[in-house]
């Protein structure tokens, strides 16, 4: 009660800081350094296959599982991997220990084929 009480009898006081702190706070919105596109490095490349007309189980078979085992075998580094197969489509996620660039990643899966 006595910041209360203290407004009462100084109310300048507390509108003057008041406009200090909103002052301060547009100031530190401008100097405050942001960047629209950072750059994130996370150490993942998804390869997508495409196969029309095959049902998830054959895809499974087929496609991811041997694409898998030539991954493990032909990329090092690998953390760990993900996949998935839908109807006429397989996705793997190829997890990497390191920091993996886009590009880089591209070029490793593309060497693999």
């Amino acid at each position: 009660m006595w910041i209360v009480r203290l407004a009462l009898r100084r109310p300048y006081t507390f509108v003057v800081m008041s406009m200090v702190i909103v002052i301060l706070g547009i100031l530190a919105t401008f100097r405050m350094p942001t960047d629209i596109f950072p750059e994130i490095n996370i150490p993942v490349v998804s390869v997508i296959w495409s196969y029309a007309g095959i049902s998830p189980e054959e895809m499974a078979e087929v496609v991811t599982i041997r694409c898998e085992r030539s991954f493990t075998t032909s990329v090092n580094d690998i953390e760990h991997m993900e996949s998935q197969s839908l109807p006429g489509l397989s996705i793997i996620k190829i997890f990497s220990l390191w920091n993996l660039k886009g590009y880089l990643g591209w070029g490793i899966i593309s060497l693999t084929r």
